[in-house]
């Protein structure tokens, strides 16, 4: 209470704060997806180049799936990627093909019908993920009705454009929530436009200093088991050299189970024409009359079955559409590791904290890989002499382990500050979080009680996050100090133009990665 604004008798109560304002820890574990969504409308309102925030799956469909048909229609198909059966004169040494009556088919995808997001956003929420931002730049592009020109290169979508998610990683700088930044359809450009979007995102990183991005290698879905190296080494030279300790990434892909036998049918071979499929399922020289009998209803609708009801039939009546039917899906199951990372990351921030590092977990979701790296590959992805960008491995492990993240390091990996992607999410949380609960202090008195007030007020903070297990020492003391004063901090002349300066010192804990065991032999002692 101010004793000037009292001006006539009488009794006047003054209630004083017995407490202190605290610092709130920011959440951080939030990722923003940006790429293409089957649509994105709700209600009449258009949420296309909208980062919209959301809580679960249930609204990401409610926003951005087509809706459902009535019962008894199947569910609608969200994402409906083609392929196409392209013979071959011998086995081919790249990409997924089926052998089929003693000849080489080569399983290709129509490049322009291949996207990643909706199957990404499932897999985060499998592997523990919660609230999340969306932006959508757009809905699926027309299918180019053929197969890629070449069986096992990258692949190219046209309707991805570098454009696009460009506008949509703008759109996030009006945020201050996200703390990951997640593009599973970069790996769709060109190497080259894929390495101008992963400076893009590295450097709003940087700029905001509130977010990492988790990055996809081109070459992850297939790589060569003697020549993976170079899909590594381009990828290290298309990330530049700003902002490397706020990116990450890991290789490669990952074989999962998120899309089922009800998700793909004969729909999806040959842009739905049946008339190129009964070749291979019904050949001159092995005729199937069941099979043709199941097309030629197709064709004419004869029998007024439903799309799943005829898939049935086929897979039924036919041991080779099934074969053919299980390579597709196993084809398309193969997804970019970020948006399961995102997952993981929420999942062991939930349970431990930012500064546990995200790492020798198991992905749920994850069947298979592409490539099983072993000791000696995964050391040349951890560790870059040259460049320092570590690529965090994804392993598999016999004895019953599995599938296990393997990797815990920033693209800075020459950095002994920031080498470890939990030292920079947990430093990343203490500053925004000490930021925030500041801006309570702007034009307060820049005098000794407001210092004070502000050094208890983060050394609480810092306090609980210690005993959380968040920073190293054996006392307060030896796990941080901060510091605000005349004299300390700041000079009369800082005090004259109106800084008030803080300093925080924290010890931080670190992942063990490198665990060695000395074993030395001691002599018996005489009795």
């Amino acid at each position: 209470m101010n004793l000037s604004t009292i001006k006539s008798p009488g009794v006047y109560i003054n209630e004083i704060n017995a407490f202190p304002n605290s610092v709130v820890a920011v959440e951080t574990a939030i990722p923003a997806f940006i790429g293409y969504t089957p649509q994105a409308s709700y209600e009449g309102k258009s949420y296309t180049n909208v980062a919209t925030k959301i809580s679960s799956f249930a609204e990401f469909k409610a926003i951005y799936c087509f809706p459902d048909p009535d019962p008894p229609s199947p569910p609608a198909k969200q994402y409906k990627p083609e392929y196409y059966l392209i013979e071959q004169k011998e086995q081919p040494e790249k990409g997924n093909y089926v052998m089929v009556n003693n000849k080489y088919y080569s399983l290709v995808p129509d490049p322009s019908t291949i996207y990643y997001l909706y199957n990404s956003v499932k897999l985060f929420y499998d592997n523990g993920g919660g609230t999340a931002y969306i932006v959508s730049v757009g809905s699926y592009g027309t299918p180019g009705k053929k197969a890629m020109d070449d069986p096992g290169e990258q692949i190219i979508n046209p309707n991805v454009s570098l454009g696009d998610l460009q506008g949509g990683l703008e759109l996030l700088k009006n945020e201050i929530e996200p703390t990951m930044y997640i593009c599973p359809e970069a790996t769709l450009l060109s190497v080259d436009n894929n390495g101008t979007l992963m400076k893009a995102m590295l450097q709003q990183a940087s700029e905001m200093q509130t977010a990492i991005s988790i990055f996809d290698v081109i070459g992850g879905n297939d790589p060569d088991p003697l020549f993976y190296e170079k899909d590594i080494e381009t990828f290290r030279s298309n990330t530049g050299t700003e902002g490397l300790d706020f990116g990450t990434a890991y290789y490669p892909f990952i074989g999962t189970t998120i899309m089922q036998s009800t998700d793909m049918d004969y729909t999806n071979l040959f842009g739905g024409d049946i008339k190129s499929l009964e070749p291979i399922l019904n050949p001159p020289t092995n005729p199937d009359e069941t099979v043709a009998t199941i097309i030629a209803d197709i064709e004419n609708n004869t029998s007024g079955l439903t799309t799943t009801q005829y898939n049935n039939a086929l897979i039924t009546a036919s041991t080779t559409y099934s074969s053919i039917m299980n390579n597709v899906l196993m084809g398309a199951n193969i997804l970019p590791p970020s948006g399961a990372m995102a997952g993981v990351i929420t999942r062991t921030d939930n349970n431990e904290g930012p500064w546990f590092a995200p790492a020798n977990t198991s992905i749920t979701g994850a069947v298979s890989l592409p490539i099983k790296l072993s000791e000696t590959q995964q050391g040349y992805l951890n560790v870059d002499a040259v460049s320092g960008k570590s690529v965090n491995a994804i392993r598999f492990f016999n004895g019953g382990l599995g599938i296990l993240v393997w990797g815990a390091r920033t693209l800075d990996g020459n950095s002994l500050d920031w080498k470890y992607i939990s030292v920079r999410r947990t430093v990343t949380m203490i500053e925004q979080s000490c930021k925030l609960a500041a801006q309570s202090y702007v034009f307060a008195p820049n005098v000794k009680n407001t210092w004070e007030s502000v050094k208890s007020m983060i050394s609480s903070f810092l306090t609980t996050i210690w005993k959380q297990g968040g920073l190293m020492g054996a006392t307060e003391s030896d796990a941080f100090l901060v510091e605000c004063g005349l004299g300390t901090t700041m000079t009369q002349q800082d005090i004259l133009e109106g800084y008030m300066r803080v300093t925080v010192q924290v010890a931080l804990v670190r992942p063990a990665e490198f665990i060695v065991l000395t074993f030395q032999q001691l002599m018996p002692q005489s009795s």
